[in-house]
């Protein structure tokens, strides 16, 4: 995006927002990110920068269990993620509703081209809509944890993150969602990838500020 690496955008909005210990969970790929990053970020003097790679995949939640060993609330995010969210507002929202994890959540609108039609059990119409459109909430791939999260998650055991969510609302731990109206794309198909080319290059410093461009 911008002539940079996505991780290379995520990396510094992070460090601006005052994170500095960054751990990168790599797979598919990983010499080339490791060789992008191979002497960190330079300009970025206070970010450590470590990686992990897993042997076998265990999933999007069971590679959590790598960080065994926390002690305190930490934040979790997919690499493919365009967003101007700001990570102070997320954490403290977080420690403000007191639960276990709070997901970041943004609105999605999906227009239905057709006409919708529904019916009773005769099949007599009740309603007839034209293209309606539908909003519902989606996850934005970011999170914030508390460490007591680790406990539910078994090591070697795959693992994805709708499992543990699912998991952890059976155990009546409390699971939140942060309403976020900032700029988010996820780039992971075509469409959005293009989308996000256009708007960081209109207004990149809204990305990016100066100091860590």
């Amino acid at each position: 995006i911008g002539h940079r690496p996505i991780l290379d955008i995520i990396i510094r909005q992070l460090a601006y927002y005052g994170f500095r210990d960054i751990v990168l969970n790599v797979g598919y790929l990983s010499e080339l990110i490791r060789a992008y990053f191979q002497n960190g970020i330079n300009d970025l003097k206070n970010v450590n920068l470590s990686y992990h790679k897993e042997s076998e995949p265990t999933g999007t939640a069971g590679s959590l269990r790598t960080l065994q060993g926390m002690s305190e609330t930490f934040l979790v995010m997919n690499g493919d993620v365009l967003t101007t969210m700001d990570y102070t507002k997320l954490i403290t929202y977080h420690r403000e509703k007191g639960g276990i994890l709070t997901i970041g959540m943004h609105k999605k609108r999906n227009k239905i081209g057709l006409g919708v039609i529904e019916t009773d059990n005769n099949n007599s119409l009740t309603s007839y809509k034209e293209k309606p459109e539908t909003e519902y909430k989606v996850s934005m791939g970011v999170y914030v944890y508390e460490p007591e999260v680790l406990e539910y998650i078994e090591p070697d055991v795959y693992l994805d993150f709708p499992n543990l969510v699912t998991r952890l609302l059976e155990r009546g731990e409390k699971v939140v969602g942060y309403p976020c109206s900032d700029f988010w794309l996820d780039i992971g198909n075509h469409e959005d990838y293009v989308k996000a080319q256009e708007v960081f290059e209109e207004s990149k410093y809204d990305f990016l500020p100066k100091e860590v461009f």
